[in-house]
């Protein structure tokens, strides 16, 4: 019989500090209302000096588990999905793998920006289909504020600091679990959206910088042809879906996909205005906070997708 991923837990972790439109109007030419409108963002958290990836990811990790019933001695595999890790190498996912308990299999980073969740979730979902692994753990996180220019209106106010996670196991025969997911990329638009550091470019960590026009335009045609492609995989209509929860980027983006698709924003997974783009911990956060508040629910039909830098962008098909 056919093995499926299944989720057996979720996970999130906000760092305390809130950043609020109002402080950065203070020090920026900006104002609640317009970063409002142009965005759906009223706040973000931002991480504590000190306060690193790893720390944000471990927190986020010991709640998805012990929502599983499990620890990290019953893991065999942890993927992280960052494009802020603790240090240029190791893993982040090393150091996480050592603080959780996790004694044996695999523990490694992916980087695909936005979307690292979900090329994380299918590097992890083909692990347990394979029988490479029994059990894994997946978690996006994030601590962008280290890699903003604060000076630069256009991206600052976009993004904030957290970590989600979500447990996976490997189940024969259920309905239930990942039913597919498809990735993307094109480096065509490379310098869309970059950082314009690194340590083989300036030996520094460098700033997020972003065609936001170009990004907009491209997250909405390659979400909409995703979204298809994993619909038609598994011979499913927009009707079935029973909860889109997407990357949280920009509200116009989220609605946009959402009128496509044809679904009422009732059912439409939102925590940018509070989270902001947490990137590649914005959807397992969300996933967190809506199955946490009763709305998603064993059997829901759930969708996620993501476009991040590269560019990255995907979407899985869930079961709950």
């Amino acid at each position: 019989m056919m093995l499926r991923s299944q989720i057996a837990g979720c996970g999130g972790y906000l760092p305390e500090r809130v950043l609020t439109n109002e402080e950065l109007a203070l020090r920026l030419d900006t104002s609640d209302a317009w970063i409002r409108q142009r965005t759906g963002i009223a706040e973000r958290r931002i991480a504590a000096p000190g306060e690193l990836t790893s720390d944000l990811a471990v927190r986020a990790a010991e709640q998805a588990l012990g929502r599983a019933g499990m620890s990290g001695s019953d893991l065999d595999l942890l993927v992280v999905a960052t494009a802020t890790p603790d240090n240029t190498f190791p893993a982040t996912a090393a150091r996480v793998q050592a603080r959780i308990g996790m004694k044996r299999g695999a523990a490694f980073d992916i980087q695909a920006v936005c979307a690292g969740f979900i090329f994380a979730l299918a590097a992890a979902d083909n692990a347990l289909r394979l029988g490479q692994a029994r059990t894994a753990l997946v978690i996006g996180a994030e601590t962008f504020s280290r890699i903003l220019d604060w000076n630069d209106r256009s991206t600052c106010v976009l993004f904030g600091d957290g970590a989600g996670a979500v447990v996976l196991n490997a189940v024969k025969g259920s309905s239930r679990g990942i039913l597919s997911t498809h990735l993307h990329s094109d480096g065509g638009g490379y310098e869309a959206l970059y950082v314009d550091g690194g340590p083989s470019s300036t030996g520094t960590a460098g700033f997020v910088r972003m065609n936001g026009r170009e990004v907009f335009r491209q997250a909405v045609e390659h979400l909409s042809e995703v979204v298809a492609e994993a619909l038609a995989a598994n011979r499913l209509a927009a009707a079935d879906i029973d909860w889109l929860v997407p990357h949280q980027a920009n509200i116009r983006i989220i609605e946009g996909v959402g009128r496509k698709l044809g679904l009422s924003d009732e059912k439409i997974v939102v925590t940018i205005d509070r989270h902001a783009n947490t990137s590649a911990a914005s959807i397992p956060l969300a996933l967190e906070a809506a199955v946490e508040d009763g709305r998603i629910k064993a059997g829901d039909l759930v969708l996620i997708e993501a476009l991040g830098g590269g560019l990255s962008w995907g979407a899985s098909l869930i079961r709950w």
